[in-house]
């Protein structure tokens, strides 16, 4: 299965695409999308286009894309929410399934602790996906997303398979 993560932004939008074969994650690639144009129409529609190109290039099987955080700066919430909006909009069209994670839950679930630095994170997603070369602070946040997602259905797996095991048809647990 192929991972998809995305750190949305309005400027840089990290992507980052990760194998998951068991318990074992290998890198696939990496990259930031800068967008192009003065107009906010413009940026998005560059976002669109070449977050596209990313999804159809590497055929993500499942998605994940970070919770945008409120700045206090009102405008440029909203500007990165609109570029939230793509990151969600290119995967679901693609037909996948979108995830959305908190950077507390990303960091704890990579770091083990929700405040961690960006070095942290980055030398963290280093010792997990082994000879990655990151492309920038913002692919390696979106190999962070996808790490995260991976685990959660790594566990909702192990949680699907202990309940199968659990309850047997009529209700009682089954002895195997």
């Amino acid at each position: 299965m192929r991972v998809l993560g995305i750190d949305p932004g309005l400027r840089n939008l990290g992507w980052g695409v990760i194998s998951v074969q068991g318990s074992r994650l290998r890198h696939v690639a990496n990259g930031q999308i800068r967008s192009e144009g003065s107009e906010l129409a413009q940026r998005l529609l560059s976002l669109y286009r070449q977050l596209t190109e990313v999804v159809v290039g590497h055929a993500p099987d499942a998605a994940a894309v970070e919770h945008t955080f409120v700045n206090k700066d009102a405008t440029g919430t909203l500007k990165l929410g609109q570029a939230r909006g793509i990151a969600l909009l290119v995967p679901a069209a693609a037909g996948l399934e979108v995830a959305e994670y908190a950077p507390n839950h990303v960091k704890k679930s990579v770091v083990g602790v929700g405040h961690a630095a960006k070095e942290q994170v980055q030398h963290m997603v280093k010792l997990q996906l082994p000879g990655v070369v990151l492309t920038g602070a913002d692919a390696a946040d979106a190999l962070a997303i996808a790490i995260c997602h991976a685990h959660h259905l790594q566990s909702r797996g192990k949680l699907v398979a202990v309940n199968r095991t659990v309850a047997a048809p009529d209700g009682l647990r089954s002895v195997s």
